[in-house]
């Protein structure tokens, strides 16, 4: 017999059940993700509600804006718009150059490793992806690389910004669920590095088996004596790797709270342009005009999600969920399955702060029920986002690739060039799931002792 709907009445008749249709429909029309979301929630909270659906709004509101959590937010967008205009970019780009450009695919590595650190540096996923396409995109063109190669090494790179801490996706992510950011951020390490080693695993092994895809970087570009090849690295890799070990490390080590450490980021970075002789007023003014859009936008996604999710639990979502899944009776690891899928689902149509927010809550209290870890789950979570955020045919990373982009690179070079890539992102995800110690281990050893 299936089961019981909520309170006695049938499930098409519970109002949750017709919020997600009517998002999605809100959503293929056009409309802000964010204003859909609190539109939605107007509405059906208002049947609820009635004429107190204002006091209830502001409470929810006043909790959203008064979370110290999300003060890192900000922060840790300034950090990479300042560093994205600091010119470390270009700088990395030639160090990794000298160092691999030599080996098969040599430009491509470069790519990967620059984006691994800008990744670190940053946190913001697209702008990694920006930055760099337009310097390595025409730099492999002109050294004859394969074109799908191009796409997949710029768009897979790009999406590390999602695994490599600090993540925006992180912060986000771990404030709503109610655990702790530096957990996660530890949790993340060791899944980043491996899909880091998988990419370039993968440029290796193809361009070492059909050299024409990838041919070695020109001798004039890597023939560079060692103590200068030292010095460009040092001026390059050094500040960068110091202000990733201030920001990260002392989130790990429990020195700083992921505020304070954003806020040191923050100041690193603003030292950083700097040094580097690239700051200037005109530039400061462009960094904060882009970081107020950016939060603002991030900020009413957030508040659009939190007042969304709470309508569609007090219309009997929870309910919902709960007997649907009752009535089905599945495992636990069906259940993880489930919600990943749907998490990958709603990535393709909605940005990465919506899925979270919306998901999460709905999510949370089902897998406490069943005994997982939300660290665990929240690792997988954020491999999922980033393989959402690289697959076709609603892949974020190919848009964002094809903007800046040169002309000869077609649709159809990214979505060849970034199945491989999509691979090893499957990899980690199933690493992660078969083995939970690789996404807890690193958090019980550094705040459990």
């Amino acid at each position: 017999m299936p089961a019981a709907a909520p309170e006695g009445m049938e499930i098409l008749s519970v109002p949750a059940l017709w919020m997600f249709p009517a998002l999605f429909l809100l959503v293929f029309m056009g409309f802000p993700i964010a204003f859909a979301l609190i539109a939605l929630a107007f509405v059906f909270g208002y049947d609820f509600f009635g004429a107190r659906i204002g006091i209830q709004f502001f409470g929810r509101i006043h909790d959203v804006l008064t979370n110290y959590s999300f003060a890192a937010v900000p922060l840790f967008v300034f950090m990479g718009a300042m560093l994205e205009r600091s010119g470390i970019a270009e700088r990395l780009f030639h160090a990794m150059q000298l160092w691999v450009g030599r080996l098969p695919g040599g430009l491509a590595l470069a790519t990967l490793l620059m984006c691994a650190v800008f990744a670190a540096a940053t946190g913001i996923v697209g702008a990694v992806e920006a930055v760099v396409g337009m310097m390595a995109a025409p730099a492999m063109l002109r050294q004859r690389y394969a074109r799908d190669l191009i796409s997949g090494t710029i768009c897979a790179g790009g999406s590390l910004g999602t695994i490599i801490p600090p993540s925006l996706v992180v912060v986000i992510y771990a404030t709503v669920v109610g655990i702790s950011i530096g957990d996660l951020f530890a949790g993340i390490i060791f899944p980043g590095l491996l899909m880091v080693v998988l990419f370039v695993a993968y440029v290796l092994i193809r361009c070492a088996l059909d050299p024409a895809s990838g041919p070695p970087a020109d001798l004039a570009v890597t023939s560079v004596a060692l103590p200068e090849k030292l010095r460009i690295s040092a001026v390059a890799l050094l500040p960068a790797v110091a202000l990733v070990v201030a920001v990260l490390g002392s989130i790990l080590a429990g020195v700083a709270s992921p505020t304070e450490a954003a806020g040191v980021g923050a100041a690193g970075a603003v030292a950083l342009t700097v040094l580097y002789g690239n700051f200037n007023l005109t530039l400061l003014f462009d960094v904060l005009r882009r970081t107020v859009a950016i939060n603002a936008m991030i900020m009413l996604v957030v508040i659009g999600g939190t007042l969304f999710t709470s309508i569609f639990l007090i219309n009997g979502g929870s309910s919902l969920v709960n007997d649907i899944l009752a009535g089905t009776n599945p495992e636990p690891w069906q259940v993880i399955a489930l919600f990943l899928l749907i998490i990958f689902i709603l990535g393709f149509i909605l940005d990465w702060v919506s899925v979270v927010l919306i998901c999460m809550p709905i999510f949370i209290p089902v897998l406490r029920q069943l005994g997982v870890d939300p660290l665990w789950f929240g690792v997988m979570v954020c491999v999922v986002i980033q393989t959402s955020y690289l697959t076709p045919p609603m892949a974020p990373a190919i848009f964002y690739f094809r903007a800046i982009a040169p002309k000869e690179i077609t649709y159809g070079d990214m979505f060849r060039g970034v199945l491989p890539f999509i691979a090893c992102q499957l990899i980690v995800l199933a690493v992660v799931a078969a083995w939970p110690p690789a996404a807890t281990y690193l958090a019980g050893v550094l705040f459990r002792f």
